[in-house]
C-alpha cells in the first residue's frame, strides 16, 4: 500500500515521501497515529504543492543536525557511576544516563532512544557511543566513566579516644 508520510519513520523515510508499507502497518499504525495518509491522486497533489514547505522544513532539520553533532563531539560526557575493584561497574550506564548527562554537562537534548549502543558500558574508563541525531547523521560522543565511591575514612585511634572521653563527660554530667 502506498502511503504518504506526514513525519519521519524510522527505517521508511521523512516528511513528504511516497513508501510502500504493508496494509496492516498504514492501518494499525501509521493512520491512527496521523502519521501518514494514503497516496490518493489528490494527496499527492497536495503534496507537489507542499513540497516548498517541506524541503525548507527539512533543510531546518538538518542544519541543526549538524550544529548538533559539533555540540556532542566538542567535549567528552561524564557519567558518575559507583565503581567496585578493578574498574567494574555495579551495574551498567544506561541510555537515559548517558542522555541526562548529556543534558546538564552540554546543554543538548537527546532522545535516549536514539543512542545506540554495540553493549552495555560496565567498566569504568572512556566510551565511545554513538548516536543518530537525524537520518544518516550520527555523531560520536565519547563517555567518560568515573568517579568511584570513596571508602569510608578510617577514624584516627586518637580520634575515638577523644569522642571516649566527650561520652564520658557527657554521661557523667547527667
Amino acid at each position: 500500500m502506498k502511503v504518504i508520510l506526514l513525519e519521519e519513520v524510522r527505517g521508511k523515510g521523512g516528511e513528504g515521501d511516497v513508501v510502500d508499507v504493508a496494509q496492516g502497518f498504514a492501518e494499525n499504525f501509521l493512520f491512527p497515529r496521523h502519521i501518514a495518509i494514503k497516496a490518493t491522486k489528490g494527496n499527492l497533489k497536495q503534496l507537489e504543492e507542499r513540497r516548498h514547505n517541506i524541503a525548507k522544513r527539512e533543510e531546518k532539520r538538518l542544519a541543526d543536525a549538524a550544529a548538533l553533532k559539533e555540540v556532542l563531539e566538542s567535549k567528552p560526557v561524564t557519567v558518575e557511576a559507583r565503581i567496585g575493584e578493578e574498574g567494574q561497574l555495579f551495574g551498567s550506564v544506561t541510555s537515559a544516563m548517558i542522555a541526562d548527562a548529556v543534558a546538564k554537562q552540554l546543554d543538548a537534548q537527546i532522545d535516549r532512544k536514539r543512542i545506540g549502543r554495540s553493549q552495555a558500558i560496565k567498566m569504568a574508563g572512556r566510551h565511545e557511543v554513538d548516536v543518530n541525531l537525524y537520518r544518516d547523521i550520527n555523531a560520536v560522543v565519547t563517555v567518560l566513566v568515573g568517579v568511584e565511591d570513596e571508602p569510608e575514612a578510617e577514624v584516627a585511634p586518637e580520634a575515638e579516644e577523644v569522642v571516649e572521653e566527650a561520652v564520658a563527660e557527657e554521661t557523667t554530667e547527667e
